[in-house]
């Protein structure tokens, strides 16, 4: 049991840089005290002791404002950073190295009985007011954004946000701009501080990554059909008398764009570039 504690109070430095000394986080983090009691009504809990179990769980609520089910399973180095609003259900299973935040819900989607919370495998990390609902699968190193709904299995080394939680995986991206669009891309991403496109490795989010693909698509298409039209144009045709309205900075004032930057973001714009 004091191994326990010391691996907890080992565990709050590594994750919670305002953690000062020893004295201070035996004493003023909630979350720890919630996670020691738990252990206790949980043995209880195993004993049969329900009532008992359920009674000091309940005391442990009413002192930390962390409700956490005596029937729930916790790994090893467990931290629940602030705490307040935390709710772990009945058959919840945590893994080792865990972090949560304050106003998590590990609940239920179900009154039947048997397995109806979720689990959360090692070294995930629960963000600040998320929903995981159901008898779900965070896997090892997992993220699951503030505020999220997360009602489906989360893949390791996943990261899960939104209403419903959608799970953004790191991966190759197999779209290849030609080399004259990744020149006016970086132009454009050095100005912004971020990829126009919103395509790159770094942006792992699905639906800004299809829009992308799908703006960069258009801007192609736009280009080939400029091409045609100069061909079809210099052997006599009459066609392609209106341009295409062309992009340009002044398009952009209202995303605060600073003068400074202005030459910049018309050789951007730039099509000859």
């Amino acid at each position: 049991m004091f191994s326990l504690m010391r691996e907890d109070i080992k565990s709050v430095f590594h994750r919670d840089p305002a953690a000062r000394n020893t004295m201070e986080v035996l004493f003023n983090y909630p979350g720890l005290h919630a996670i020691w009691v738990h252990r206790i009504s949980h043995q209880l809990w195993k004993w049969k002791l329900n009532w008992l179990a359920r009674f000091l769980s309940n005391i442990s609520r009413f002192l930390t404002g962390i409700e956490i089910h005596p029937g729930a399973q916790f790994g090893r180095r467990v931290f629940i950073d602030h705490g307040m609003g935390v709710v772990i259900g009945e058959t919840a299973v945590i893994g080792n190295d865990v972090t949560l935040y304050h106003g998590v819900t590990l609940g239920g989607t179900s009154w039947k009985a048997g397995k109806r919370h979720p689990t959360l495998e090692d070294n995930s990390v629960v963000g600040a007011g998320a929903q995981v609902l159901g008898p779900i699968t965070v896997g090892k190193n997992a993220r699951i954004g503030s505020n999220s709904v997360v009602v489906k299995d989360v893949p390791e080394n996943a990261t899960c946000v939104g209403i419903p939680g959608r799970n953004l995986l790191q991966k190759q991206n197999t779209h290849e701009p030609t080399i004259k669009t990744k020149h006016k891309r970086q132009a454009i991403a050095k100005i912004y501080g971020f990829d126009a496109y919103a395509v790159s490795e770094e942006n792992p989010d699905p639906v800004a990554n299809a829009m992308g693909i799908m703006l960069e698509h258009v801007h192609q298409m736009d280009t080939k059909v400029e091409e045609m039209c100069r061909v079809i144009q210099s052997l006599g045709g009459d066609v392609c008398s209106d341009s295409i309205p062309k992009l340009d900075v002044t398009d952009f004032a209202d995303t605060g764009i600073s003068p400074v930057l202005k030459k910049a973001a018309e050789e951007a714009f730039d099509p000859t570039i």
